[in-house]
């Protein structure tokens, strides 16, 4: 076998494990913390942690991996990826300060609501800040070690969390402990495996990616902010059209509904980390044929994406139509007695979220095709179309059917959203067929590599 095949395998290997495990984790760990923390902190934990917590997430992710991956012909460094993801993880968490002083004041919260929803939010500010040192793993053709970080950064999240609920049986220390655990782990699992790559000696300025070069130059971490800015307000508005149903649920009906919906929501969120399995291993291989005009096969892999992707959303959505009902027996199994024929109750509501959840993994497909193609407004259009239409929609919806109503908004905002992305990658893959190669701002899609001076 040959060294690139196993390279290849490696990372299609460790990618779908990280990526397995992190959905798999953010399951079992909503059930646990409403198991052993009862539905009031469960309800807590599940909003800070996936709704509130990635939301924060999101900023200190700031849209910008599928752009540092796809940067082969390395326009900039990591040092400035890195540079900017520090000001970003530093915006993220200034924002949730804010946020919880105003809940708390106002007297929303509690002041232990807010430190637990604090302690959330960070870690996955934590995640953030790993994601640029697993981006530019990827970008070095290590996508496994990228992998690797993110199943063992999980993991230990995973034992630290619950461990020491079970222990002490008390969510604040328990989230306060996984902050510190995540800190070790990303040390650990995220930081060293870069710095254990070799670092690119060439003179600032020149073409490829041969290294990892640390050297950051003046000027050039606010170019790359303005570059990835409209893909930020894009990510921005992507979590808060995927989120509106749950916000409009914890608003409208509590923190034990809360709960609930975000307990049915957990197998939609885990089609679309399956579909990175197929996702992530083609990206820089996307990004290559698009930067060499090579349009056949660009458009082959375009197809082999969406098909795929495609046939994993219908298999899921045939296996929750047959199994629904008995998977939502085990849900109320592990979740106690109180949950006796809750969740049961909400088969419709399930199916529509795991069918929504299928459309909102075709529209990530689509969504990577136009950051390759480098057609960052067209992608803030969309989804600022898509968040209009959540944020008119979403609350009543929920404020007249519950639950149900909230399922059926998101299943039809994933669907608006995929019309419309798809329509603007027709009209982009035409236009690179034809030999258009410039975005509509007019740029050429390859980098301005002119030499900067070095900080």
């Amino acid at each position: 076998m040959s060294r690139g095949r196993r390279l290849w395998e490696n990372d299609v290997l460790w990618n779908a494990m990280g990526s397995l495990f992190y959905a798999l984790a953010s399951m079992l760990l909503a059930f646990a913390v409403l198991r052993l923390a009862g539905p009031r902190d469960g309800g807590i934990f599940g909003f800070g942690f996936s709704t509130l917590g990635q939301q924060l997430f999101i900023v200190s992710y700031f849209g910008i991996r599928p752009f540092h991956i796809t940067d082969m012909r390395g326009e900039y460094s990591f040092g400035e990826y890195l540079r900017l993801r520090c000001w970003t993880c530093g915006g993220a968490v200034l924002l949730t300060l804010l946020y919880l002083w105003a809940m708390t004041e106002s007297g929303g919260y509690s002041l232990r609501r807010s430190l637990i929803l604090l302690c959330l939010v960070l870690c996955k500010v934590a995640d953030g800040y790993a994601d640029v040192y697993e981006s530019e793993l990827q970008r070095q053709g290590r996508l496994y070690c990228a992998g690797q970080s993110l199943f063992f950064r999980t993991w230990l999240l995973l034992c630290t969390l619950l461990v020491s609920l079970a222990l002490f049986g008390e969510l604040l220390l328990s989230v306060a402990l996984s902050v510190l655990m995540q800190l070790f782990g990303l040390l650990l699992f995220s930081v060293r495996p870069l710095r254990a790559c070799p670092p690119d000696t060439r003179r600032s300025g020149e073409a490829g990616i041969q290294g990892v070069r640390d050297g950051v130059r003046r000027g050039y971490p606010m170019r790359l902010l303005r570059s990835t800015g409209l893909l930020f307000l894009s990510v921005f508005l992507d979590f808060y059209v995927f989120s509106a149903s749950k916000y409009a649920v914890d608003q409208r009906m509590g923190a034990e509904a809360s709960g609930i919906f975000n307990i049915l929501f957990m197998p939609a969120s885990l089609i679309y980390l399956l579909a990175n399995f197929l996702i992530r291993p083609m990206l820089t291989r996307l990004a290559e044929e698009f930067r060499e005009e090579r349009r056949r096969a660009f458009l082959r892999t375009c197809r082999l994406l969406f098909g795929g992707v495609a046939l994993l959303a219908v298999l899921v959505s045939l296996a929750a139509l047959l199994l629904g009902g008995w998977g939502l027996g085990i849900f109320e199994l592990l979740l106690g007695s109180r949950y006796r024929g809750v969740m049961r109750r909400e088969l419709p509501s399930f199916l529509l979220l795991i069918a929504g959840g299928g459309l909102y993994a075709l529209c990530n497909v689509q969504y990577y095709i136009l950051v390759t193609m480098r057609r960052q407004r067209e992608i803030f259009l969309s989804y600022l179309l898509a968040a209009l239409a959540a944020f008119l929609t979403a609350g009543r919806m929920v404020g007249r059917g519950g639950i149900r109503a909230g399922a059926g908004s998101y299943f039809l905002l994933m669907g608006l959203l995929l019309i419309i992305f798809t329509l603007w990658v027709l009209y982009a893959l035409y236009g690179f067929y034809h030999g258009k190669t410039e975005s509509k701002d007019g740029r050429r899609h390859h980098s301005d590599l002119s030499p900067g001076g070095e900080i």
